[in-house]
């Protein structure tokens, strides 16, 4: 299991997400509270954000060791300033390798996309059968080994047909590893938030077990006119946890929206 975070608003300084609250996603790496498996988040993080005023690609920063170890991450996160960032520190699934290929945010051109969850046995269960679903060129996008890229290969495929909604894509890939993991009798979780900068599209939700927690919250008085979406809650506040099986949306106007995956 891993850790993630998710934030669309004003320009803030990426520390006041990472580092500043009394549950951060720095303490959550070495204290979570809500993971059902695995004690630490140790093997490695990435961080990625949106420029505040330039219409760009995102940037991202990525590291194979804990971070709570890194040593430039609190000064790039005291000067960068972003009104869209995701984060997440790892847990790897055992047999997976620590090294940058496995490392989240995965892209595909102004989109991140970051898992919490795992697909069972995955080499052995849905490994082929994933791959079997993708087209040429989301296949060759593909460059690691885990459970989590290939999910982001599924939610890709979906989003290259015309016309389609980063919700309906990402319903419709849950959709699709729901019925092989259905198929192949494998369990397995997909908490994961997606962003192209300006907007946040988050899932909880599992098959044959209990999705791990994610929370979302909106117009805090330290964070106004913005939305947190996150696995453990940062600090004390007006958290609500996100529903099992469900697909939360927002965009820049801060309006939030839940729906069923059926």
């Amino acid at each position: 299991m891993c850790r993630l975070l998710g934030y669309l608003g004003g320009p803030i300084l990426l520390d006041s997400l990472l580092y500043k609250p009394e549950h951060s996603l720095i303490v959550q790496s070495y204290q979570p509270r809500e993971m059902t498996s695995g004690l630490l988040n140790a093997d490695g993080f990435g961080i990625g954000w949106y420029h505040s005023h330039l219409d760009t690609d995102p940037f991202v920063y990525k590291n194979i060791q804990p971070i709570w170890s890194d040593i430039n991450l609190p000064s790039i996160s005291r000067y960068v300033e972003s009104g869209s960032a995701l984060a997440y520190v790892r847990s790897a699934t055992v047999g997976q390798a620590v090294d940058l290929s496995n490392c989240q945010p995965f892209g595909y051109n102004r989109l991140m996309f970051v898992h919490n969850g795992f697909v069972k046995n995955f080499r052995q269960s849905l490994y082929r059968p994933i791959r079997d679903r993708l087209n040429d060129a989301t296949y060759q996008l593909i460059n690691g080994t885990t459970d989590s890229e290939h999910i982001f290969g599924l939610f890709v495929n979906e989003l290259t047909a015309p016309n389609m909604t980063l919700e309906v894509a990402l319903q419709n890939a849950l959709t699709t590893l729901a019925e092989l993991a259905n198929f192949h009798e494998v369990e397995f979780s997909a908490n994961i938030i997606v962003s192209d900068g300006k907007q946040l599209v988050a899932s909880r939700f599992a098959s044959k077990k209990a999705p791990p927690s994610l929370y979302w919250l909106r117009d805090d008085p330290n964070f106004p006119e913005a939305v947190i979406i996150a696995s453990e809650p940062l600090f004390i506040g007006n958290w609500h946890l996100c529903p099992p099986q469900s697909i939360i949306s927002t965009g820049k106007d801060g309006d939030l929206k839940i729906n069923s995956i059926l």
